[in-house]
C-alpha cells in the first residue's frame, strides 16, 4: 500500500489563499465531474498542473461541509466521526432496497417469500463468505477443499482450515443473533467463534486486548493506524453498541441513517477500535452481516462481500485510511463498501438466475420421467447426483450443510430416496450413510413402470 498523502490543513489554506479558494468554489464541488468522492491522495494527481491544488482542495472541503452529518461516535481526541451520502451511494442504496421491497424482481426474478427463496437459494452462500473472509486474512486453503470440509463437517487439519471453519460458525451465529441487540457479549462471542483454537500468539478468543502495543502496519512495517487505548476500549465499545441499537429512522426529530450505511459504519468502527489482538476484520464483517440481517435485508445471507474485498485488499485498507486521515470522514469507506456491495449484488443476481434455470430444468426432468409430484427440489438434486455418481455416499450432516436445512429434514430427504431404492443405508461407526446404488437407474425405471401400470 502506498503511503497515504495527508490532506492540506483546510483552515490554513483558506486563511492564506482566501481569494483563490473562493474562485475555485465555482469549479469544484463535493464530488468531481464523474461523481467521485476523492481523497487528496488521489485528487492531487488528477488536477491540472497549473491549478492551485491546495485552493481546489479547500473549495471541495467547503462544499462537503454542508453535506456532512456528525455521528454520536468520537475519536479519543473528541472529534466526531461524520459522513454524507453522495448520489453514487444513493443509487446503490436504492438497489439494496429493491432487493427486499416487496420482492426481488431484477432481471425478471421474484423471490417474495420463503418458499420461493428455498426453491432457488437452496445452497446458501454463507460458505462462500466464510471461505473468502478467511482468505482475505491470509488463509491459503483452496475453495474446493474448504467447501468439502464444511459440507462434511470434517475437523480442520491446519490453521488455515481452522480459520475457515471458525468463520462458517461465525456467519451462522451472525444470522442466529440477528434478533439480538448489539452488546459487548455479542461482539466478544463473534470474536471467540472467529479465533477459537487459534495458534497465534497473544490471541485470547473472546477477550479484548489489554495493551496498546497492537497497531496496524503497511507492507513496509510502518504504522498506519494506532487504535484507541485499551483503557478506553470497553467504554468506546459500549458507545458503539448504543449507536447500533438506537433508532435512526428520521422520525420525531431523530436522525436518518440508511440501514446499509449504518451497517457499513459499524463495520468501519469495529475495525477502527481494533478491540482484539487478531480477528478484528472477521469480527467487523460479522457485525456488518448481523446488522443487515437484523434490518431485514435477507438477501445478505446469500451475498458475499469478502470474496470481492480479497480481490483488492489494498483499496480496502486505503478506504479505512482515507476516512481516518481526512477529518474522520467515513464517506470514503461508505462509498467504497457500497461499490463492493453493488458488485456483490450483481454476482448474487447471476447466482439466482443460474439457480432458477437449474430449478426449472430439474423440475422439467422430474416431470418428464414421471415423478415431478413425488420429490421436492432437494430430493430431486440428490436423485440426480445419485444417478450420475453410483457408489457416492451421503450423510444427513452433508445434506444439512449443502442445503442449509435441519438435520431431520436432510435425513427425511435421504430416507425418501431409500424408499425408492435409489439409496442404500449402511452404518459407518455411529453414522448412518446412504450409498447411491450401482443399479439405481434400473430400479428407478422399474419403479416408474410399476407406478404407470397401477395408474392404468
Amino acid at each position: 500500500m502506498a503511503k497515504i498523502q495527508q490532506p492540506p490543513d483546510f483552515s490554513k489554506v483558506f486563511k492564506e489563499k482566501t481569494s483563490a479558494v473562493v474562485a475555485a468554489m465555482s469549479h469544484y464541488g463535493a464530488v468531481d465531474a464523474k461523481g467521485r468522492y476523492m481523497h487528496w491522495h488521489d485528487l492531487r494527481r488528477r488536477l491540472p498542473a497549473a491549478e492551485d491544488k491546495e485552493a481546489a482542495w479547500a473549495a471541495i472541503k467547503l462544499a462537503r461541509s454542508g453535506l456532512l452529518k456528525s455521528l454520536p461516535l468520537k475519536a479519543e481526541d473528541g472529534r466526531s466521526f461524520q459522513f454524507c451520502t453522495i448520489d453514487a451511494a444513493e443509487s446503490v442504496l436504492h438497489r439494496i432496497d429493491r432487493l427486499c421491497a416487496p420482492a426481488l424482481k431484477e432481471g425478471g426474478l421474484e423471490l417474495s417469500n420463503q418458499s420461493e427463496r428455498e426453491q432457488y437459494l437452496v445452497e446458501t452462500l454463507m460458505m462462500d463468505e466464510a471461505i473468502s473472509s478467511a482468505q482475505l486474512e491470509g488463509a491459503a486453503t483452496t475453495r474446493q477443499i474448504a467447501r468439502d470440509m464444511l459440507i462434511r463437517e470434517r475437523r480442520p487439519r491446519n490453521e488455515d482450515e481452522r480459520m475457515i471453519f471458525n468463520n462458517y460458525l461465525l456467519m451462522k451465529e451472525a444470522k442466529r443473533a440477528s434478533e439480538e441487540l448489539l452488546s459487548l457479549e455479542l461482539i466478544f462471542r463473534f470474536h471467540e467463534l472467529a479465533t477459537s483454537g487459534t495458534l497465534q500468539d497473544g490471541v485470547v478468543p473472546g477477550e479484548p486486548r489489554q495493551t496498546d502495543d497492537i497497531v496496524v502496519v503497511d507492507r513496509d512495517g510502518d504504522v498506519v493506524h494506532r487504535p484507541p487505548t485499551a483503557e478506553a476500549l470497553l467504554g468506546r465499545l459500549k458507545a458503539l453498541c448504543r449507536f447500533a441499537n438506537a433508532t435512526h429512522d428520521g422520525r420525531d426529530g431523530r436522525a436518518f441513517i440508511h440501514p446499509a450505511v449504518k451497517a457499513v459504519i459499524l463495520h468501519f468502527m469495529v475495525g477502527y477500535e481494533h478491540p482484539f489482538a487478531d480477528g478484528n476484520g472477521r469480527t467487523a464483517r460479522a457485525v456488518f452481516y448481523w446488522y443487515m440481517l437484523k434490518a431485514g435485508y435477507w438477501p445478505f445471507e446469500y451475498i458475499s462481500i469478502s470474496s470481492l474485498l480479497k480481490e483488492a485488499p489494498i483499496q480496502y485498507g486505503e478506504a479505512y485510511l482515507f476516512s481516518e486521515t481526512d477529518g474522520l470522514d467515513l464517506t470514503y469507506f461508505i462509498v467504497y463498501q457500497l461499490a463492493v456491495i453493488q458488485r456483490a449484488i450483481d454476482t448474487f443476481l447471476e447466482y439466482v438466475e443460474t439457480k432458477r434455470r437449474e430449478y426449472l430444468e430439474l423440475i422439467a426432468w422430474l416431470t418428464e420421467i414421471g415423478i415431478g409430484d413425488r420429490l421436492n427440489y432437494r430430493q430431486g438434486q440428490l436423485l440426480r447426483q445419485a444417478l450420475k455418481n453410483p457408489g457416492t455416499s451421503f450423510t444427513a450432516k452433508e445434506v444439512k450443510n449443502l442445503f442449509d436445512v435441519s438435520e431431520n429434514t436432510a435425513r427425511s430427504d435421504l430416507q425418501r430416496l431409500e424408499k425408492m431404492q435409489i439409496l442404500a443405508p449402511y452404518k459407518v461407526g455411529k453414522t448412518m450413510e446412504f450409498l447411491a446404488r450401482a443399479d439405481a437407474a434400473e430400479r428407478l425405471k422399474a419403479e416408474l413402470g410399476r407406478s404407470r401400470r397401477r395408474r392404468s
